[in-house]
């Protein structure tokens, strides 16, 4: 009897062995389950890519090659990255009209999830600049003065000073930076787009990109007030000048003739 009960299982024994069950399942599960979640990523990002090819296909490559080299209708794509697919077929640039000296921002004719796949396709076919996620291209609490001053220094020469635009040579122009997304902002300095020099995080950091996004929103605000009246492209006191004395000296001009003819009908009579 006595041999008997010493080789009886305590009471606690099975749940001891479920436990140490459970944690050697959950310890399989830490050890595949990121494997299965990389898999699970690779497989969508294949798939969008697959889907990027057709759309590319049917809508792009007339121009920019079947593979992406480009030709003589259109630039090679290889290496411009996902950023520059995002802003030109989110502007709706791209697929482009007709050729010119400058394809102009149209209505956009893909949705966002076709223009993701589109994107996945050309970046698979080349590194290059990445789509910005929303935190890096939010202005929330970037420093309006400073972005000022930025975008005086290195956008102002072409865009006006408060981006409303300005013309190039050659037919081209630079567009009007009222009303754009930020994140279209953001893909712009990174990416350069037609004549647009590229600006990217190594000559102006992410905070700085920022930065200039708040100066821009801001000066082409709805709560943004004209002092002056008519805000006259913003140009300064050139275009002030000019309005002054076309306006005002014409003014003056005509209440002058005016005047004069009206004092000689009064003397004949």
């Amino acid at each position: 009897m006595k041999k008997l009960s010493a080789r009886r299982r305590h009471p606690l024994a099975a749940v001891v062995v479920l436990l140490l069950a459970l944690a050697a399942t959950g310890g399989l599960y830490a050890a595949f389950a990121p494997a299965d979640k990389a898999q699970a990523d690779e497989t969508a990002q294949s798939l969008a890519i697959q889907e990027g090819k057709k759309l590319y296909t049917v809508g792009c490559a007339s121009c920019h090659g079947s593979g992406g080299q480009g030709t003589s209708d259109g630039p090679s794509l290889v290496g411009v990255g996902s950023a520059a697919v995002d802003f030109q077929v989110g502007t709706g640039r791209m697929p482009a009209q007709q050729p010119g000296a400058q394809v102009p921002k149209k209505k956009v004719i893909y949705s966002q999830s076709q223009i993701d796949q589109l994107a996945a396709y050309i970046a698979s076919l080349g590194a290059g600049p990445i789509t910005p996620t929303e935190k890096q291209y939010s202005p929330e609490g970037a420093n309006i003065a400073k972005g000022g001053d930025l975008f005086r220094t290195n956008c102002a020469q072409c865009h006006n000073f408060t981006g409303e635009g300005g013309a190039l040579t050659n037919g081209k122009y630079a567009p009007s930076l009222d009303g754009v997304s930020a994140k279209h902002l953001y893909e712009a300095m990174q990416t350069g787009p037609q004549n647009m020099p590229s600006f990217p995080d190594t000559t102006l950091p992410e905070k700085q990109k920022q930065d200039i996004i708040k100066y821009v929103q801001t000066v082409n605000g709805d709560e943004t007030a004209t002092p002056g009246g008519f805000a006259l492209g913003g140009l300064g006191p050139v275009s002030e000048g000019l309005f002054g004395w076309i306006f005002g000296l014409g003014s003056l001009i005509a209440v002058a003739v005016w005047v004069a003819a009206h004092t000689a009908k009064a003397k004949k009579s």
